[in-house]
């Protein structure tokens, strides 16, 4: 008898290590979305999308463990796993509403909600093994966040005019 059998953990579905490296590429790849954000002073960075990443994985491995162990216990049993994702997917949204608020006719965090999102999704995809598809996803966040921003911020908006700024000044 091991250590895990001694405290009462049944092995039913995936492996454990298999378990344990899915939540760590989950992790890392949220950490990925997550730096970026925080290098452009978003609302949420580094540890936050690490944290919603992780989480996401986390509660879909174990959507699907106990879909697994239900089955296996009775075949018979009407199981449904996605709606555990939609749980997820809803408790992400509800987070990156939070980080998205409006001051004077401007919406701030918008772009830090859907990264939170995005980084949800990414967790699931690794805990369903999708692991390049995963990676992808993450490194085009990242392009998408990084490579765009100067775009949106500089070319894509215009600028105020010199009497705006005149007016501001005095």
């Amino acid at each position: 008898m091991d250590f895990l059998e001694l405290i009462g953990f049944e092995q039913t579905g995936t492996a454990l290590h298999v378990i344990l490296i899915r939540l760590l590429i989950a992790a890392v790849l949220g950490g990925v979305i997550g730096f970026e954000r925080g290098v452009q002073e978003g609302n949420a960075g580094l540890r936050t999308h690490i944290l919603i990443a992780t989480a996401a994985s986390l509660f879909t491995l174990l959507a699907f463990e106990i879909y697994d162990a239900a089955a296996a216990a009775d075949p018979a049993i009407k199981a449904d796993p996605i709606r555990a994702i939609e749980a997820v997917t809803a408790g992400i949204a509800f987070l990156g509403a939070g980080a998205i608020f409006q001051n004077r006719g401007s919406v701030r965090g918008l772009t830090t909600g859907a990264g939170m999102w995005l980084a949800g999704a990414v967790g699931v995809a690794v805990a369903l093994g999708y692991y390049v598809v995963a990676l992808a996803v993450a490194l085009l966040a990242v392009l998408v966040l990084a490579a765009l921003a100067r775009f949106s911020h500089g070319v894509a908006r215009p600028r105020r005019p010199a009497a705006d700024a005149e007016d501001r000044e005095g």
